[in-house]
């Protein structure tokens, strides 16, 4: 490096900080301290960051994140995740032995001695993994009603993002496709169970819904009040007939009582003729 080669514009600072480092910045570093007495000169140190694999990382695999750096004396080395330090040490490596999706996210080392530190650019690691089981939401979420709208929302937790599709149990054709399924008249024909798939390139999962119609209220409201008025309109009709039939039953009592007279009278007057 030629030391005669100056930042622009020049750092005073005791820490020489790379806010978004870039390509361009790999190199060999070094500062100066100086007063009225003197100057010295640190010894120099770079950095760089590599990713092993650098292709798609998938949830389960082993990944090794590297930083090197040329420091002298050695360099230690810390290493962080969202800016939280993860381990301090002289290992310039970290080992992942079966990343997981949970440690999806951006990573930095940084590398310093006696004579200064350095902090390397960051690396996201993208795990990328199946769906998790899938979680059903129905609205309205109280008592299905026939004839009202409801709507089902599948949501699954994947890398890359799931694609949905939705099936009733025992029926081959998807009924629907999207993370949404809207049924806009349910009928009891609706009732079963359903399931939406969630699929992404790394696999896929389903979860069930059963679904089950019930009555209408409104309606077995108006259904009451109909019955209530056709009782009501019976009621009359009873009466009337059963007058009649008490009416029919007293003449005949009472035709039943004056005959036997009728007879009696008339046997007198033959007597006395």
């Amino acid at each position: 490096m030629n030391r005669n080669h100056y930042l622009y514009p020049p750092s005073k600072e005791p820490q020489l900080v790379f806010r978004s480092i870039q390509s361009s910045d790999s190199g060999e570093y070094y500062c100066t301290a100086e007063n009225e007495l003197g100057m010295r000169t640190s010894g120099n140190i770079s950095i760089n960051v590599k990713l092993s694999p650098s292709a798609e990382i998938v949830e389960g695999s082993s990944v090794t994140l590297t930083c090197s750096s040329d420091a002298n004396p050695a360099a230690k080395y810390t290493w962080y995740k969202e800016n939280q330090t993860l381990i301090q040490g002289p290992e310039d490596t970290y080992h992942f032995t079966s990343i997981s999706s949970e440690d999806r996210g951006i990573y930095h080392c940084k590398s310093e001695n006696q004579h200064g530190q350095s902090s390397s650019e960051s690396v996201f690691i993208d795990v990328q993994y199946p769906p998790k089981l899938p979680s059903v939401s129905v609205s309205p979420s109280a008592e299905i009603v026939e004839g009202s709208s409801v709507t089902l929302t599948c949501s699954s937790d994947a890398n890359p993002a799931a694609n949905y599709t939705w099936y009733k149990e025992n029926e081959d054709s998807p009924k629907a496709s999207g993370q949404i399924f809207t049924i806009t008249d349910f009928t009891a024909e609706h009732s079963g169970n359903y399931y939406c798939e969630a699929q992404d390139s790394r696999g896929r999962r389903n979860s069930k819904l059963h679904l089950i119609i019930v009555a209408d209220n409104s309606t077995l409201i108006t259904n009451i009040i109909r019955l209530t008025l056709v009782v009501l309109m019976l009621i009359p009709l009873l009466l009337s007939r059963l007058w009649m039939r008490s009416q029919f039953r007293k003449k005949k009592t009472l035709s039943s009582t004056t005959e036997p007279n009728e007879a009696i009278e008339t046997n007198r007057v033959g007597v006395c003729s």
